[in-house]
């Protein structure tokens, strides 16, 4: 891994525990591709997670339930070559397609995808907050009423952080994560990812819950690597929204990580017709990067995440009881990547 290492567009998402946690739980195998010598040192690559899906069609995904992951190709030569290589990969494994989840424009991917690809793919906003200023510079260029006031009134509530990494923390996570994701008409994924990824990433993951009088109101999951920070997974008790207690631990992430020498906060993907999550993290970061999966040659319209299938199992979703809906995310989760 010693490219991972080293390459200054790495992220968490290419690391070991990160793939290893996604073996263990959806059994999806990890592959890389690169234009380096089997004998030689690994100078390039494209790392993909082979998903068999009878539901969406087996495929090659960079990488699956990952906010971005970049080609770690350091000239435009490199990144040609590979795409080409994949289209024949694709074809003698007889594979639906492959997903690219790139936060560059990646032009020489463009060139490959057919029109009714680009057509199908996925964009996302990304938002991302400097660390390199001074705390005090940073929560300046928060904004006032929804952020900082927010955390104030956290503060005055007496709210208190429990962190760490132990099954208690992520049992309070993951009731709030599910009462979450209920509202949202949507299944949880699944508690084994959550403790797989715990386990795999080590120390890199972190889980903080904030408590009202003992009680467990909201919750984030994070991750590091190197100078970044993640935010992958917030959730909360809703009869609490009032006391800020999200914006809150947030803060409480990017303190503690810019103390350890964190210089940036990545508070993951949203896509753009998501309005609540994007104007939340809007007041954190008012620049946002745009993400673009790219995909060759096709993407199935179940992979339209805002189209009318999606629309469709929601309502599904939405009339099913607790257990159930658990169970949907057990069983559909491996297939969607």
């Amino acid at each position: 891994m010693e490219l991972v290492d080293r390459h200054p567009d790495a992220s968490i998402f290419h690391s070991v525990g990160w793939l290893e946690a996604l073996k263990r739980t959806y059994g999806y195998e990890p592959v890389a591709f690169t234009t380096s010598p089997p004998t030689g040192p690994l100078k390039n690559g494209i790392v993909f997670c082979r998903v068999k899906s009878w539901l969406m069609g087996s495929r090659l995904v960079s990488l699956p339930f990952s906010d971005h992951c970049e080609p770690l190709c350091d000239s435009p030569e490199e990144l040609s070559f590979l795409v080409r290589y994949l289209q024949t990969v694709l074809e003698h494994d007889n594979l639906k397609f492959l997903e690219i989840r790139s936060v560059s424009e990646m032009p020489n991917a463009r060139n490959y995808c057919s029109a009714e690809a680009q057509r199908h793919s996925v964009r996302y906003f990304l938002h991302i907050v400097d660390l390199r200023p001074e705390l005090g510079e940073i929560f300046r260029t928060l904004d006032r009423d929804s952020v900082q006031r927010r955390i104030q009134r956290a503060d005055r509530a007496g709210l208190a952080q429990k962190t760490g990494r132990s099954r208690q923390l992520l049992e309070q996570f993951y009731d709030l994560f599910v009462g979450t994701r209920g509202r949202q008409q949507l299944p949880p994924i699944p508690y084994t990812w959550f403790q797989n990824l715990l386990e795999c990433a080590g120390e890199a993951a972190e889980i903080r819950v904030a408590e009202h009088e003992n009680k467990p109101i909201a919750a984030v999951f994070s991750l590091r690597f190197r100078d970044k920070l993640y935010y992958k997974y917030g959730c909360s008790d809703e009869h609490f929204n009032n006391l800020g207690a999200t914006p809150w631990l947030l803060w409480k992430v990017v303190s503690a990580g810019k103390a350890t020498g964190a210089r940036i906060f990545d508070m993951g993907r949203t896509q753009e017709d998501h309005i609540g999550l994007l104007t939340f993290k809007n007041h954190w970061s008012n620049q946002p990067l745009s993400i673009v999966y790219w995909a060759y040659p096709d993407v199935p319209a179940l992979r339209a995440h805002n189209g009318w299938h999606m629309k469709i199992a929601k309502q599904v979703f939405s009339h099913m009881p607790g257990k159930m809906l658990s169970f949907a995310g057990k069983v559909l989760y491996r297939h969607i990547g």
